[in-house]
């Protein structure tokens, strides 16, 4: 069990560093003559959630060799470096 929580939590950090697209849905309903709510519009549109910066920093944290403090003094271009690093080799552990 502790397993799978790991590599859930591992793919969760990984989804919000690179960051992904999401379907937001809206659903409006109208009630007819007897009371029964009915579907009357369903709007359905693609939201676009950027990557996150402390999602790589707790991926690097916790995956990466570096210690915190080390982390903390790198700047975005360093960051995005090692998050790419990072998930290379965590894409290919996934396909091992």
């Amino acid at each position: 069990m502790e397993e799978f929580n790991e590599k859930k939590i591992k793919k969760a950090l990984i989804k919000r560093a690179l960051g992904y697209d999401a379907d937001e849905v809206v659903e409006e309903y109208s009630y007819d003559e007897e009371g029964i709510a009915k579907l009357s519009k369903k709007k359905v549109t693609k939201k676009h959630f950027a990557p996150d910066i402390s999602a790589m920093k707790i991926l690097l944290e916790r995956y990466g060799n570096l210690s915190k403090e080390e982390i903390e003094l790198m700047s975005d271009e360093e960051l995005k470096a090692e998050r790419n690093r990072l998930i290379s080799l965590l894409e290919e552990e996934d396909y091992d």
